[in-house]
C-alpha cells in the first residue's frame, strides 16, 4: 500500500488523514470556529511598541493580539525597495509541503539586522500595516504575524514583497531547473518573486502561467481590500483544510484521496478539474456502512498518539510529557530483556525508540525544544549508529528540526518548527480535577492539611464548641477510617466537636473548615 489522504467530515468537524504505507503519519482537524489562521492576510493595526524587545503587538481582530519581531518587518516595509536573492531554496516549510507556505520562521529575531533601524523607528501606536499570520496562536500566546506575504497555488509560491526566483531542491535536473527559471524570471511582475514547487517539474508554460496569473490577482484583491477597509481587518482568508490539502499534498505521487462526505467529494472533484483534472481518477466517494477512520484503522492510531506512555513492538515503552515550550521524552526497555550482551539490548531498544520518537513528533504535530532521554550506552559506536538512525528518520519529516549529537548522559538535543497546536492540546482540555498537573493530592495529605486548618479555626473561633469540616466523600472515608485514631486525638487536643460532613460536589484536594 502506497500514500492515501483519507478525508472524514462528521457536523462541524472534518479530519484529514495522511497514510503512508497503511500507517498514519499526518492528522489535521479543522471545527470550523477554531480552523488555523496561517497563511491568511490581514490589516492590522499596532496597539503596542516595545523596543526592549523589538517587536510590537498588532490587532488582526483574534481575541489576543499578534506579536511582529523586527526581523519580520521586511525591506520594503522601509525604504520601498527589493533586495535579490540568488538562493534556490524551497521556500518556507507550512507542515504540509516541502515548498508550500507563508514566511519562514526560524529562531525569534529580537534586534534588527545589521543595518536596519530599531522597530521604535519603524513603527507606531495606531499606525495600520498588512501582515501575515506565520504562527497560530498556541496556548497563551498570540499569533505570529510577518510583513513578507507569500501566497501559494498549486504549482507557485508567489512573493510580492521580495524580487526573488527560487526552485525547489527536489527538481534535480539542471535542464529542467533552467526552463522552469527562465520562464518564472520572464513573466514574474517587476520586483516580486516566486518559488518554484516541486510539483512543478513537467508542468507545460501555459500550467505555470495560469497559475501565476491567479496568484497576481489574488494580491491585486489584497492590496485595493486594504486601502478601502479599516484595521482591524481580514484581507485574505486562505483556503479550508481539505482543499489546502489538496493543493499542497495531493500529487502524482499519492496513490488516492478517500472523501466520505458527498458534499466535500464534490468541492474536491471540482477543484481539480480547474487545478490538476489528470488526478479526478483517483478521488473516490467513500460508501461503506462502517466509519472510515475505524475501517483504516486511524482511530486506534488517534487513541495511541494521545496516551502519555508508548509501547514499542520489542516490549520497550516510551513516556512523553510536554509542556508549553518544551517536551521531554524518555526511553524505557520495559519488557525486552534480550538475548544478548546488555549493550545490545540498549542497542535495539534506542534504535527503535527513535523511529517510533520521529514518527509521534510528526503524528502529535510536536514542535519547541525536544529532549530525548534515550538508555544509556557505553560504546560510542552504538550513540552514533543511534543518532544516524536518528537523522535518517528525520528526512521524512517536513517540518524543519534541528537535532544535537547524543551526550555523554545519553540526552538529545533538538527543535521542530512549531506552526500550530500539537494533536494532544488540540484534542483535549486540562482536566478540571488535576488542573493539568497529572495528579491530585493524596487523600491522606489533604486529611492532615484539614488538622492544621481546625487548629487555626480554634484559634479564629475561641467561644465555637463545634467545628464542621465539608470534604470530598473520599476524604471523609479517610478520616473516619484509617485517620481515624489521629483524628480524635485532635478532637481531643482542641477541646472542641468537629463534624465531618461528605459532600459530592468537593473537589478533592478541596475543603472546608468553619464553625457555628
Amino acid at each position: 500500500m502506497g500514500t492515501e489522504i483519507l478525508v472524514n467530515s462528521t457536523g462541524k468537524e472534518t479530519r484529514v488523514a495522511l497514510m503512508e504505507g497503511s500507517q498514519l503519519t499526518e492528522l489535521h482537524i479543522d471545527r470550523g470556529v477554531d480552523r488555523g489562521y496561517v497563511g491568511n492576510v490581514y490589516l492590522g493595526k499596532v496597539v503596542r511598541v516595545l523596543p526592549g524587545m523589538q517587536a510590537a503587538f498588532v490587532d488582526i481582530g483574534m481575541e489576543r493580539a499578534a506579536f511582529l519581531y523586527v526581523g519580520d518587518i521586511y525591506p520594503q516595509f522601509l525604504d520601498g525597495k527589493n533586495h535579490d536573492d540568488d538562493s534556490d531554496d524551497d521556500g518556507p516549510d507550512r507542515g504540509l509541503d516541502d515548498d508550500a507556505t507563508v514566511a519562514e520562521e526560524g529562531p525569534p529575531r529580537s534586534s534588527p539586522r545589521p543595518g536596519q533601524p530599531a522597530i521604535q523607528d519603524l513603527l507606531t501606536e495606531g499606525q495600520e500595516i498588512v501582515v501575515q499570520v506565520a504562527k497560530d496562536p498556541i496556548g497563551t500566546k498570540g499569533a505570529r504575524v510577518t510583513t513578507h506575504i507569500t501566497l501559494p497555488g498549486r504549482y507557485l509560491v508567489f512573493m510580492p514583497t521580495v524580487d526573488h526566483v527560487g526552485i525547489s531542491r527536489r527538481i534535480d535536473r539542471d535542464r529542467e531547473r533552467r526552463r522552469l527559471r527562465e520562464f518564472v524570471d520572464k513573466n514574474r511582475p517587476k520586483g516580486a518573486g516566486f518559488i518554484v514547487r516541486t510539483v512543478c517539474a513537467t508542468q507545460t508554460n501555459q500550467t505555470l502561467k495560469i497559475d501565476m496569473n491567479y496568484l497576481v490577482a489574488t494580491w491585486d484583491k489584497i492590496q485595493a481590500a486594504a486601502t478601502s477597509k479599516k484595521a482591524p481587518a481580514p484581507l485574505h482568508i486562505d483556503h479550508g483544510l481539505v482543499l489546502r490539502i489538496v493543493r499542497d499534498a495531493f500529487h502524482d505521487d499519492v496513490d488516492r484521496m478517500v472523501v466520505d462526505n458527498p458534499k466535500l467529494f464534490e468541492e474536491v472533484q471540482e477543484f481539480i478539474s480547474e487545478f490538476s483534472p489528470e488526478l479526478k481518477e483517483k478521488v473516490h466517494l467513500y460508501r461503506g456502512a462502517e466509519p472510515m477512520f475505524d475501517n483504516f484503522g486511524v482511530e486506534n492510531e488517534i487513541t495511541r498518539a494521545s496516551s502519555r506512555r508508548v509501547w514499542l513492538k520489542s516490549g520497550g515503552y516510551l513516556v512523553i510529557d510536554q509542556t508549553e515550550a518544551l517536551t521531554a521524552i524518555d526511553v524505557n526497555s520495559g519488557k525486552f530483556v534480550g538475548t544478548a550482551s546488555l549493550e545490545d539490548t540498549t542497542l535495539r531498544v534506542n534504535l527503535e525508540a527513535v523511529k517510533e520518537i520521529v514518527y509521534q513528533l510528526r503524528l502529535r504535530n510536536i514542535g519547541g525544544i525536544i529532549i530525548m532521554d534515550l538508555i544509556d550506552m557505553d560504546k560510542e559506536q552504538n550513540r552514533d549508529k543511534v543518532f544516524r538512525a536518528l537523522e535518517e528518520e528525520l528526512k521524512k519529516d517536513r517540518a524543519r528540526t534541528n537535532a544535537l549529537k547524543i551526550s555523554e548522559l545519553g540526552l538529545v538535543q533538538m527543535t521542530r518548527k512549531r506552526v500550530q497546536e500539537d494533536l494532544v492540546r488540540y484534542l483535549s482540555e486540562p482536566c478540571p480535577v488535576c488542573e493539568g498537573r497529572g495528579h491530585i493530592k493524596s487523600r491522606q495529605t489533604v486529611c492532615y492539611e484539614v488538622f492544621r486548618e481546625l487548629q487555626r479555626e480554634t484559634t479564629r473561633s475561641l467561644a465555637a464548641q463545634t467545628l464542621y469540616v465539608n470534604v470530598h466523600p473520599t476524604v471523609a472515608d479517610m478520616l473516619y477510617g484509617e485517620e481515624f485514631t489521629v483524628f480524635e486525638a485532635v478532637e481531643a487536643r482542641l477541646g472542641r466537636r468537629i463534624v465531618v460532613r461528605a459532600l459530592q460536589h468537593m473537589h478533592p484536594e478541596k475543603f472546608e473548615v468553619y464553625a457555628r
